[in-house]
C-alpha cells in the first residue's frame, strides 16, 4: 500500500513574522548577522568561477544582499509576504544561483522548499543559503525555562527550535542536491543584560513566531528572575553577558555530469594504508 504524504507541522506563525519585520525596519533594525553573512556571501561566491545570469534572493530581510547584485547579472527578490506562504514563484529550470540570508530558520517545510529550490535551478545551479541554528541562543532558552519552572510550574515555548548540521544535510541530499556541504560560524555577542540581548532580537524581527508561544504577558516577577539567572550562568567576570548565534551555511549543485562524482567502493588507485605510510614519509 503507497504511503500518504504527511504534512508537516506548522511551527511558524509566518504572517507575524512579516509583521514583525516590517516594524524592525520601521523602528531601526540592528542588521549585524546579516551585515556579517552578506561579507560571507561575497567571499564564497568570489570562491566560485562561474557567471551567474540569473540569480534569486529569498526571503533575505530588509533590502537584500548587496553581494549578490555585484555578482549576478539579474537578481530576482523574493520577499516575506510576497509568495503563497511557502509556494515558489519560479519555473522549473529558470534559475543559475539562488541565495537565501537568515531565513530559512522560520520556513514550516524546509524539505518541501528546498525540493522547490532544487527544480527551479538549471544544471549546476547553485543554493547557497545561511540561516541560524545548531545552539543559537541556548543561553536565553535554558535561563528562561528555569525561570518559568521556578516561578510558574512550567515552561512555554520561548526560542525556536533549530535545525544541526547533519539534518540539514540530510534534507539536501533528501532534494536531490549534488556535493552537498553545511558548515557552521559561531558567533558570540556580549549585552549588558539579557533585556539588551531582547531589545536587539525585536529589532531584527527575530522575536517568537512560534504557533504554540504563550499569548499571554509573561509576569515582571518571571522575567526578572529569567535575567538574574542569565547573568548568574552566562556572564563573563566584568558583569556583561554571552549570547551564542550559530549561523549554519548549506550549499548544493543542481546535478550536471561535469561535476566530480563520488568513487565507486574499491576503485581507488590507492588504499588509506598507503596514503598514511607516505604522508608519514613527507
Amino acid at each position: 500500500m503507497a504511503s500518504i504524504p504527511q504534512t508537516p507541522p506548522t511551527l511558524f506563525d509566518r504572517k507575524l513574522l512579516y509583521v514583525r519585520q516590517r516594524r524592525a525596519r520601521a523602528q531601526g533594525p540592528v542588521t549585524f548577522l546579516l551585515d556579517r553573512v552578506d561579507e560571507d556571501v561575497n567571499d564564497r561566491l568570489s570562491a566560485v568561477m562561474r557567471e551567474f545570469r540569473n540569480a534569486a534572493d529569498l526571503w533575505t530581510p530588509g533590502d537584500g544582499l548587496a553581494a549578490l547584485r555585484m555578482r549576478a547579472g539579474s537578481v530576482q527578490r523574493v520577499c516575506l509576504g510576497e509568495t503563497d506562504e511557502e509556494r515558489l514563484p519560479w519555473e522549473p529550470e529558470t534559475l543559475d544561483l539562488v541565495v537565501s540570508a537568515l531565513a530559512l530558520q522560520f520556513v514550516n517545510d524546509l524539505p518541501g522548499v528546498l525540493a522547490q529550490i532544487r527544480r527551479a535551478l538549471r544544471q549546476d545551479g547553485l543554493l547557497l543559503a545561511a540561516m541560524i541554528g545548531g545552539d543559537s541562543l541556548t543561553e536565553l532558552r535554558q535561563a528562561f525555562a528555569a525561570a518559568e519552572a521556578e516561578c510558574e510550574g512550567g515552561v512555554s515555548p520561548r526560542v525556536a527550535p533549530f535545525a544541526d548540521l547533519r539534518d540539514i544535510g540530510a534534507l539536501l541530499q533528501r532534494a536531490g542536491f549534488a556535493l552537498p556541504v553545511t558548515d557552521v560560524d559561531r558567533i558570540t555577542v556580549r549585552y549588558a543584560d539579557a533585556f539588551a540581548l531582547m531589545q536587539d532580537l525585536r529589532r531584527m524581527g527575530a522575536g517568537n513566531v512560534l504557533i504554540e508561544r504563550r499569548r499571554t504577558p509573561t509576569r515582571r516577577a518571571t522575567m526578572l528572575r529569567m535575567a538574574q539567572i542569565y547573568t548568574e550562568r552566562f556572564a563573563d567576570p566584568d558583569g556583561r553577558i554571552r549570547a551564542t548565534f550559530d549561523v549554519v551555511w548549506l550549499s548544493g549543485w543542481a546535478p550536471h555530469e561535469s561535476q566530480q562524482q563520488p568513487l565507486k567502493p574499491g576503485s581507488a588507485s590507492a588504499s588509506f594504508a598507503d596514503a598514511v605510510r607516505k604522508a608519514g614519509k613527507t
